[in-house]
């Protein structure tokens, strides 16, 4: 199929390039007539503007790019949901990319984006190194970390304070009497892995108890499943009582180990906790206890942040933004 042209617009229409070209962006130049002329050749040959290359040629394109480490993640879903909503209340579009928890397609995810010249970009960054996103902002376009805080006053962030959120789950844990708990998690160069963890081992160091690490190599429900499995391969005297998941997909993933087995009751032999509070967590087959991070108003947040960069780049505004996690208390730790 043939692309119509500007050009042939005009001449089925018998006006001028420039007068079609006024009739797309400027209407209000060119007498009522021509306007209905210009828009019934528009009409008749099919024609669709190419809105890339002019807003390409204006500097910038009217989309927001979003990288996310696991987009299987209902969590990151959601925040891409709210992130869209608040994009689209503001003329804009949002490009979502998966980075899969690797650096190298980070990167080349960030490198499209800026080619396209996106009006900002939002991303939970793999590691904790950040050159390049600060490379990016350099050369004029707005960055902003989702899920992730920025320790940089130049960088704008949206997150949750994972160390308290950590803390909260371990003192949940405690609280319902259990004592040997182990951490799922991995891999730890994720900061939100990091904060977690130490929020809990400085609850439980609180209390007298310790935490055991046992280490994933993502947050998936199948690594979820492999540690499941390396619990239940031991003693029962050598199990612990409880468990801490990095997030909800890892914990799901040793509720189906436990559960498939019977070999260990949840929570009588050992209770189990998440985190990120996804629409998974509720409707296991046991529901699940879980952190809740309000993923829709994070995605939103962001890209707020992100045009308050671009409209007021030295206002005085919170460019950091950090919300609480809460507690949601269902039959996995709760019997």
């Amino acid at each position: 199929m043939m692309t119509v042209s500007v050009r042939e617009v005009a001449e089925d229409a018998g006006v001028s390039v420039g007068t079609v070209s006024n009739v797309l962006n400027r209407p209000e130049k060119v007498s009522p007539a021509t306007v209905s002329r210009v828009q019934a050749s528009i009409a008749r040959l099919g024609f669709v503007r190419n809105d890339a290359a002019r807003q390409l040629r204006a500097g910038r394109s009217r989309t927001i790019g979003l990288v996310v480490l696991d987009i299987r993640n209902p969590f990151f879903a959601e925040i891409a949901r709210g992130a869209e909503e608040r994009a689209d209340e503001n003329g804009l579009s949002v490009l979502v990319a998966n980075s899969d928890e690797k650096q190298q397609r980070e990167a080349r995810h960030l490198d499209l984006f800026e080619e396209q010249r996106v009006t900002g970009v939002l991303v939970t960054p793999v590691s904790e190194s950040l050159p390049r996103l600060a490379q990016m902002q350099e050369r004029g376009t707005p960055i902003v970390l989702v899920d992730r805080e920025s320790h940089d006053e130049r960088m704008a962030s949206v997150a949750v304070d994972d160390v308290e959120g950590g803390r909260v789950a371990m003192e949940h844990l405690l609280s319902v009497g259990r004592r040997r708990i182990a951490f799922v998690g991995g891999p730890v160069a994720l900061r939100q892995v990091a904060d977690r963890l130490s929020g809990a081992q400085a609850a439980a160091a609180e209390e007298g108890a310790g935490v055991e690490f046992i280490s994933t190599s993502a947050l998936t429900v199948e690594e979820g499943r492999r540690a499941g499995r390396q619990i239940l391969a031991r003693n029962r005297a050598d199990r612990p009582d409880a468990v801490f998941a990095a997030n909800d997909l890892l914990a799901l993933g040793v509720l189906q180990s436990l559960v498939m087995t019977g070999d260990a009751r949840v929570p009588e032999d050992i209770a189990l906790i998440g985190y990120d509070d996804i629409d998974f967590a509720a409707a296991a087959v046991i529901p699940l206890s879980s952190v809740r991070q309000p993923a829709a108003p994070i995605g939103s947040t962001a890209v707020e942040l992100l045009l308050r960069s671009i409209d007021d780049p030295d206002g005085d505004y919170e460019r950091n933004v950090r919300f609480r996690p809460e507690l949601i208390v269902r039959a996995s730790t709760a019997g």
